[in-house]
């Protein structure tokens, strides 16, 4: 990924719980800011250890200012470690790439969310990374409060 920003947050949870809202793209217009349509295209097999049947592409409805689009994603699991995707198609988008990584120690887990991203429109680097880092803080928010309220 270049040019990414990333943050973290800890949650008081252990690792498993955490990918498990994660994974549950369903449940994401109840609690990911901006996401107003999110389901899943196509799913691993659940023989795949590492990705036990969950999602291998999700299409997605964001209405966030200053982006507004639809675009897929794929979908690369490392079991409750870490996720990965890329952009497969966008309207506005032109690349999407991100990554959460699971640290789990004594209960707790730290998540780490790595993003880069490229939009059509033209944007000055700083504006973009902003708007990277004002995406990544809502969603980590988003996910420690979803984790910890256990809905």
């Amino acid at each position: 990924m270049a040019e990414q920003t990333s943050s973290s947050i800890d949650i008081d949870a252990p690792a498993a719980e955490v990918m498990a809202v994660i994974a549950d793209f369903a449940a994401y217009p109840t609690w990911a800011k901006g996401v107003t349509v999110c389901e899943v295209q196509e799913r691993y097999s659940d023989a795949d250890p590492d990705a036990r049947g969950r999602a291998r592409e999700v299409f997605f409805a964001l209405d966030v200012s200053p982006i507004k689009d639809e675009y897929t994603l794929a979908y690369q699991w490392d079991g409750d470690r870490s996720v990965t995707w890329s952009l497969v198609e966008g309207k506005m988008l032109r690349s999407l790439d991100g990554a959460y990584v699971l640290r789990e120690s004594g209960g707790r887990t730290e998540v780490t969310y790595r993003l880069a991203l490229d939009v059509s429109i033209p944007l000055i680097g700083m504006l973009k990374r902003k708007g990277e880092k004002i995406l990544i803080d809502t969603a980590l928010k988003g996910l420690k409060k979803r984790v910890e309220s256990g809905a």
